[in-house]
């Protein structure tokens, strides 16, 4: 194609060089008429025609230039290398969506969530959430791990009532850590699932997860574990309590966790312990405190942190990006929703008056299209999308040949001249009907138009007929009708009564 414009170009050159020597010559043989009769208004006529000359050769190349110019390739970014990267990119993406959204608290809501993020990372401190059922020893685990007693251990469920946060270190990894004990999961009561609530949002922020139990996993255990990990959180399962098992009962219960859970997770990622060990009898009375046993958990720990440390950091910041910006995303898309629904509202019944008031023999969907073709135009511009009137007239067109095709013109009359004269005499809702059924199809075209800025200007697999196809069995639903042809009644029977 660009090969071709050159040639068109060229050739354009060649006769404009043509033209340009036979308008020289006809000038001049112009000034020597006239100058015969006076040279002063020779050189007057001959500048006047020269400065108009080239005002018009201007004007030509600025209305041609758009055309004429080689189009600038859009540079595409290179690819994110790792998560940092790819994070860093989603960063600027998600202050776009943020700028999109209109409702102020909203806005400002996830403005806070991705300064602080933002906050967070920069600070470079890797969050360990201990997570569990309440009373599988977490509290007990993270005072073994640190060292000394911080947090209190007890028996009832809910011990821990709100997540408590400390700082810890591990030899030879360089990266400050945290520590953070969690509320338990699985309480009952409404206190227990607020708290379950919080022990989740804590675990699906940080960058490591120990996943605490003591005893084989239960199912509640299990479907959060398994959520966990599908959002791509990494994850320690912890068997705590070890020391109630007698070793070939530990070995069995090990080896069927692991088998539960690998993949994703690696058979060395499951590890016992005993965070506060039972006391043992002594002979001849008395009781052995035992020490924890911590070192499996502790040795894997230092081995994931210092090889996976700044990987743990970055896929869980692109993690929280991508969240952040999934829910900006709804927020935008029902705010678009909402836009784009009032503008179809508009549009639907501009249609139903045009085609009310005049005189066809017949349904004219089709001598609509401008206004549908306006349409188009306003719910591109909500959507992002460039869409031209030209364009618009278009889309327009084919989707009312669309609606032709599949017989969903004959199926909208059908459809609404029985609810028509339910609610009106016979002659009034005849003359009713076809300003009725040309809103209800822009409504149809409306909803598809929808679906095709949506999709980034695509149709999808299935084609424009199936969108269209699909949003009128949508929009045939009982309620949707009955509210439809409510409304109709009170807009469409004046226009025709006038």
């Amino acid at each position: 194609m660009a090969q071709w414009r050159w040639v068109f170009l060229l050739v354009g050159l060649v006769v404009g060089l043509g033209a340009v020597l036979l308008l020289a010559d006809a000038l001049l043989r112009l000034h020597a008429a006239i100058a015969l009769l006076s040279p002063l208004l020779a050189q007057v006529v001959v500048g006047a025609i020269l400065v108009a000359g080239a005002g018009a050769v201007g004007y030509g190349v600025y209305r041609l230039w758009p055309f004429l110019r080689p189009r600038r390739r859009r540079v595409q970014p290179p690819p994110p290398r790792n998560a940092t990267e790819a994070a860093t990119a989603n960063f600027h993406v998600l202050q776009q969506q943020v700028a999109q959204i209109q409702d102020q608290v909203a806005r400002q809501a996830l403005a806070e969530k991705a300064k602080t993020l933002q906050f967070s990372s920069a600070a470079q401190v890797l969050t360990i959430a201990v997570f569990g059922v309440g009373s599988a020893g977490k509290t007990a685990l993270i005072n073994g791990l640190l060292g000394q007693t911080l947090g209190a251990v007890g028996a009832a469920m809910g011990t821990t009532q709100v997540q408590q946060t400390y700082p810890w270190y591990i030899p030879n990894v360089a990266k400050p850590l945290q520590l953070i004990d969690t509320p338990g999961i699985a309480e009952t009561g409404v206190a227990g699932t607020e708290r379950e609530q919080a022990a989740r949002t804590v675990a699906t922020e940080a960058d490591l997860i120990l996943f605490v139990i003591d005893d084989d996993l239960r199912q509640a255990e299990y479907s959060v574990l398994q959520a966990l990990m599908a959002m791509g959180k990494r994850v320690l399962l912890v068997l705590n309590k070890a020391d109630r098992y007698p070793e070939t009962d530990l070995e069995a219960l090990l080896a069927r966790l692991r088998s539960r859970v690998v993949p994703p997770l690696s058979p060395d990622d499951v590890v016992a312990v005993a965070a506060q060990p039972q006391p043992l009898p002594q002979v001849g009375g008395g009781w052995l405190q035992m020490q924890p046993t911590l070192l499996p958990l502790q040795a894997r720990l230092a081995d994931v942190l210092r090889a996976e440390g700044e990987t743990l950091m970055a896929d869980n910041l692109l993690l929280q990006t991508q969240q952040i910006g999934e829910t900006a995303r709804q927020i935008i898309d029902s705010q678009r929703q909402a836009q784009a629904d009032s503008v179809i509202e508009r549009y639907q019944w501009l249609s139903a008056g045009a085609i009310a008031i005049t005189p066809l023999p017949g349904l004219d969907f089709l001598a609509t299209a401008a206004i549908n073709a306006q349409m188009v135009v306003e719910l591109s511009q909500i959507y992002g999308c460039e869409v031209s009137i030209e364009e618009g007239k278009a889309l327009a067109l084919s989707v009312a040949k669309t609606l032709t095709g599949l017989g969903l013109v004959k199926g909208t009359l059908d459809l609404l001249a029985l609810g028509l004269q339910t609610n009106l005499a016979t002659a009034l809702a005849g003359r009713a009907l076809k300003g009725t059924s040309g809103a209800y199809l822009t409504r149809v075209a409306g909803k598809s138009f929808i679906e095709y800025f949506r999709q980034n200007q695509s149709w999808g697999d299935g084609g424009m007929g199936a969108v269209v196809e699909r949003q009128f069995r949508l929009n045939q639903r009982d309620a949707v009708m009955k509210a439809f042809i409510q409304e109709a009644i009170t807009r469409i029977v004046p226009i025709v009564q006038g």
